[in-house]
This record gives C-alpha cells, sequence and structure tokens, in this order.
C-alpha cells in the first residue's frame, strides 16, 4: 500500500524553513527553561509526598489549594485525574514541605487542611484505619463481648468489613454511618455514630519519594538518555560514516530538546513515565532516520554520477509514503493514549505525540541536510567528499575501487 508515487517534492530546497521551525520552538523551550518555568521536574525527581483523594462529590481544585494554602502549604500542587465522574485528585507536595526524617508527615499535613470544617473532638471514619477501628471497639464493646474469648476475633471482623464496605464496595468514601447499619451489628454502628463523622472525601492512596531517592532517580534518568545516545552514535558510525551517527544524534538531541521544551512551555511536570516516553521517541526517530539513511546509501550505488543533494531528495521521496503508514499509525494510537488514557498517563501519552510528530519531521528536515551541508563543507574546503560504504552482496556488482560522491 502506498500513499505517493513518483514524488518529487524538493526537501533540501525548503531547508531553511524548516530551520526556520526549528529555531523558533527549540529557542522559545530553551528560554522557557532558563528564565521562565525551569524544567518542571515531578515528585519522582524532586521528592515529595503524592497523596490521591477521592470525593463523594464533583471537587473543586481551587477550593481544595485553597484549603491546603490556608493550612500552611504554599507549594502544593492540586489536579483532577482519572474519569470526570470518579471525582478524584492529586495532591503533590515537595519534599520541603515535610520532613525528611519523617516523609509520612505530608499525608497528615493534606488530612488536617482538607479537615478544615470537621465535627469536634470526632475521628474521621472515610480516613481511618480498621486498626484505629479495632481499638475503638474493644474499648466501648458496644456488642457486650468482655472478657469472652472471640471478643478480639469478632471486633477484628466487624473493623474489617467496615473498611472493606467503604473501600471495596464504596469506592473509599461513605455517605453516612447508617450505610454500615447493613453491613455489621446496628450496635456496632450505634456506637461508632459517638466518636466517629463521615467527611466528603477519602485518600485512597499516599506515595512518598525522598530527596536521596529523586536525586537518584535525576542521575539515573539522565545517564540512560546519554548512554542511548551514545550507543547510537557508535552504531551508525559502525553501521554506516561516522557522520551518519552524528546526523542521527544531533536529530534525537532536537527532537529531545523540543519535546521537553513543550513540558517547560506548558509548565507540565516531567515524571518517570515522561522519561519513559523520551527514551521511546529516541529509539522511534533513530529508526525512522535509519530507514532514510539505508536508502540514501542504497541509491548511491545506482546514482554514483549524481550529486548528494540530488540522491538525498530521491531517497526522501522514494520513503515519504512509508513513513507517513508508519508514523500515522503510530500517532493515531498515541493521540488516542493522550485523549482518553486519564490524567495519569497524560504526560506520558504527551511526550509520545510531540515525539512522533517531531522525530518524523526532524528524519526529512534535519538529519538528512546535515548530511548534505557536512559534504558541502568538505567540497569547499577542498577535500575529498567522504566515500559512502557498501553492503557487500546486495545491488549491483561492486566496484574494485570506493566511488566518491560528487557535491
Amino acid at each position: 500500500m502506498e500513499f505517493f508515487r513518483d514524488t518529487n517534492i524538493d526537501f533540501l530546497g525548503k531547508k531553511w524553513y524548516f530551520l526556520t521551525f526549528s529555531l523558533i520552538f527549540s529557542v522559545a523551550g530553551v528560554l522557557s527553561m532558563a528564565f521562565w518555568h525551569g524544567i518542571p521536574l515531578g515528585v519522582d525527581f524532586r521528592g515529595g509526598t503524592l497523596v490521591y483523594v477521592k470525593y463523594a462529590h464533583t471537587p473543586d481544585p481551587s477550593a481544595i489549594h485553597n484549603e491546603v494554602e490556608r493550612a500552611g502549604l504554599k507549594n502544593a500542587r492540586v489536579q483532577r485525574y482519572g474519569q470526570p465522574g470518579n471525582n478524584e485528585v492529586l495532591i503533590a507536595l515537595d519534599i520541603q514541605e515535610t520532613s525528611e526524617q519523617d516523609l509520612s508527615k505530608g499525608k497528615d499535613q493534606i488530612k488536617q487542611a482538607l479537615e478544615s470544617h470537621a465535627t469536634p473532638n470526632k475521628q474521621d471514619l472515610n480516613n481511618s484505619s480498621s486498626l484505629t477501628i479495632l481499638n475503638y471497639l474493644l474499648e466501648k464493646d458496644p456488642l457486650h463481648l468482655y472478657g469472652s474469648a472471640d471478643a478480639n476475633p469478632r471486633y477484628t471482623a466487624v473493623a474489617q468489613s467496615i473498611v472493606d464496605y467503604r473501600d471495596k464496595t464504596k469506592s473509599g468514601v461513605l455517605g453516612s454511618i447508617d450505610e454500615l447499619k447493613s453491613v455489621v451489628d446496628p450496635a456496632a454502628v450505634a456506637s461508632l455514630q459517638d466518636s466517629f463523622f463521615i467527611s466528603d472525601f477519602g485518600i485512597r492512596n499516599v506515595e512518598i519519594v525522598g530527596p536521596q531517592v529523586g536525586q537518584q532517580l535525576r542521575k539515573q534518568a539522565i545517564l540512560a538518555t546519554l548512554y542511548s545516545l551514545a550507543g547510537m552514535l557508535v552504531y551508525l558510525a559502525l553501521r554506516f560514516e561516522w557522520i551518519y551517527g552524528v546526523a542521527a544524534v544531533l536529530t534525537v538531541f532536537h527532537d529531545t530538546l523540543i519535546t521537553v521544551g513543550a513540558f517547560s512551555l506548558l509548565n507540565w511536570e516531567i515524571s518517570l513515565t515522561v522519561i519513559a516516553a523520551i527514551l521511546t521517541l529516541i529509539g522511534y526517530s533513530n529508526n525512522d532516520t535509519i530507514v532514510v539513511f539505508d536508502r540514501i546509501r542504497e541509491n548511491i550505488k545506482l546514482l554514483r554520477r549524481d550529486k548528494l543533494a540530488d540522491i538525498v531528495n530521491k531517497s526522501i521521496n522514494q520513503t515519504l509514503s512509508r513513513t507517513i503508514l508508519t508514523a500515522g499509525l503510530t500517532f493515531l494510537t498515541v493521540l488516542a493514549l493522550f485523549l482518553f488514557g486519564g490524567e495519569v498517563l497524560h504526560g506520558f501519552s504527551f511526550a509520545l505525540v510531540i515525539g512522533i510528530l517531531i522525530g518524523t519531521y526532524s528524519s526529512i528536515a534535519i538529519a538528512a541536510p546535515i548530511l548534505v551541508a557536512y559534504q558541502e563543507w568538505r567540497g569547499e574546503q577542498g577535500k575529498k567528499p567522504i566515500g559512502m560504504p557498501l553492503r557487500s552482496g546486495s545491488g549491483p556488482a561492486q566496484p574494485k575501487e570506493k566511488e566518491k560522491i560528487k557535491v
């Protein structure tokens, strides 16, 4: 299947338009990282606390943020996540707002902030553990089991039934204590009403990253990216020529810079999943570039008398249909993930959406012109152009001596 046949687009003739486009977005990203938003690292890299909260009603992130700020947590970030009907928000605290000696303090601070309208001298049943409920029941003994060997097992079962009903049946948020009458003994429910109240939220999950772990993750993410670029440079230098490797690495650096710059411009946090997406797009962009380079190398054997610029243009046109098909299908997949994957995968899918668009563009508009520009520079310096190695056993018979390309 082909979208285009016998196209003859002068891609290299439009290289200055491509360069202007890349410069605009690259410079904008660099300025944002240097002067505006910086590189917005997520909690994974800077350390801190993530608290996932479910509400009984549709939450208002602005109101929640104000409550958290009134509690003294100035750098908290509040955002919706998941499906809109789930009424869930994510609250993030920097490590500076907690304590390295007590990393769980962030959860307690957020809980206290959200319970600003709590009933005095009562505990929140939506955010009480089974152990807290068990200890209360053992103390009050509503079922009159004091001294019985069954007291602890019976009350343990009651406490666990309450927590299971709250978390599994009601998704973490009870509407009222009376709902429990169908789950446990009404006497136990009546006793709970004396010392517990029902808030409009429940803390579903807490993730804590210490500062040392965050620093280590930052280092590993940077090293993983650098190692992947170095590996590509070595592979392409051995498989083609070293200038091919340099062109590919510069192209991937261009793609990564624009992607990270987009996150900075939008002030979206870069998490571990975003780094995984960036490493994925590095491989994807490199694959597209190699396809174009391989066709250039094949055409060099067939068009030995043509200039390299003409060979490159012809090679890009020949692979254009394959590029559009592959990139188009992949783009539709990640676009669906971005639109319907939910807030948790938002950063990951956004990085892939930007990366696939820029990666496909750069294989045509950046990598190939770098190769031609280098050969033209060698010609201006009075040096012979670099010979393009031929694969043995393929195509027409190999010449005895390596052919050189006219510039």
